[in-house]
């Protein structure tokens, strides 16, 4: 059974920084795509980066020139490298694996920012 970890929330002040990391587990293959998503209450769940396993990263507008996302292939893993965060920033993060038709899910966790 394919796992996602999350690693890395916490609370962070206005112009902060934090690294999320991800791993997988149980799994034997490549994800064709991971990333990183997020969900404050209330609202859908929202896209923040997401990494082809060719290395092609896309970013949700609010976030370009703050956040880096990167992958290890060989590994299964994911980071999410933010900085200068800000207070609309706080959210559920989660972690995402793409494989064939498949959405795979890590538990999330959580990031605030306080102002």
């Amino acid at each position: 059974q394919v796992q996602l970890v999350e690693s890395g929330g916490g609370l962070v002040q206005t112009g902060g920084s934090l690294r999320l990391s991800c791993a997988a587990s149980g799994s034997i293959f490549r994800f064709n795509a991971m990333g990183w998503y997020r969900q404050v209450p209330g609202k859908p769940r929202e896209l923040v980066a997401r990494i082809t396993s060719g290395g092609a990263a896309d970013y949700a507008d609010s976030v370009k020139g703050r956040f880096t996302s990167s992958r290890d292939n060989a590994e299964n893993t994911v980071s999410l490298q933010m900085n200068t965060l800000k207070p609309e920033d706080t959210a559920v993060y989660y972690c995402w694996g793409a494989y064939r038709n498949n959405d795979y899910w890590g538990r999330g966790t959580q990031v605030t920012v306080s102002s």
